[in-house]
């Protein structure tokens, strides 16, 4: 592939978004997405819900998906009952972006799930969640920091070889993971901060947020894997 692969994003509806002189519903997505994208040689899309059966149309026509962070995914997606502490549901952005999943999955599309967005993996894969995490949450609206150690021999330990510390806001993480997951790196604490498909696809969840920092080297991963894929005619 000669031209920037695309990159598609995941993005949200809000009921209510104010910018200039304008209060109104948006489909939306923090800025730090699309210029991590940008910033690691791709061409950023923003890919607003739509129906699930769209997914596969969608995953199609991009080089490679990101499933962006946000809400608590609904404990009913993994036969749970929601812990007190868990946030409302996001029922449309749930069912939207795990068929957009499960389609790259298909597809063999290259995909990254960020924090929620590797999460989300880990349930599509048949996997579960610990609902309240303690410590890996500064305040409320602040990212904190911690170190990340790779598991050596996994995808990501390819890409980010030593321990670093990363960008992190999240008080759910991975419990049972799901079928065909392997933990690719760890918080201090045991936390499974990443997992990845092993195989010829490329499939890799972080529980940080590598958009609210200055490291490429996890989504340049990405973006090399969508340069890499053969393409694929339409559906």
């Amino acid at each position: 592939m000669s031209h920037p692969p695309l990159i598609g994003v995941s993005t949200y509806l809000e009921a209510s978004a104010k910018w200039g002189v304008w209060d109104l519903p948006a489909a939306l997505v923090p800025a730090g997405y699309p210029r991590l994208v940008q910033a690691a040689g791709g061409l950023a899309a923003m890919l607003p819900p739509d129906g699930p059966e769209q997914a596969a149309r969608v995953v199609a026509r991009l080089d490679g998906l990101v499933i962006a962070g946000g809400p608590d995914v609904e404990p009913v997606r993994y036969g749970a009952e929601p812990d007190p502490r868990t946030g409302p549901p996001a029922r449309e952005r749930d069912a939207w972006e795990l068929a957009l999943i499960e389609a790259a999955l298909a597809a063999g599309t290259p995909l990254l799930g960020i924090c929620r967005g590797m999460q989300l993996l880990n349930v599509a894969l048949g996997g579960t969640l610990t609902q309240h995490l303690a410590g890996h949450l500064a305040d409320v609206g602040v990212f904190g920091q911690h170190t990340v150690k790779p598991v050596p021999g996994t995808r990501y330990a390819s890409a980010v070889p030593t321990e670093a510390a990363v960008p992190t806001y999240h008080h759910q993480a991975v419990d049972r993971l799901g079928a065909g997951l392997v933990p690719s790196a760890y918080a201090s604490d045991g936390t499974v901060e990443a997992v990845e498909l092993p195989g010829d696809g490329w499939v890799l969840g972080v529980q940080w947020h590598p958009e609210m920092g200055e490291d490429t080297r996890v989504m340049a991963a990405l973006v090399h894997a969508a340069k890499s894929s053969p393409p694929r005619p339409f559906p």
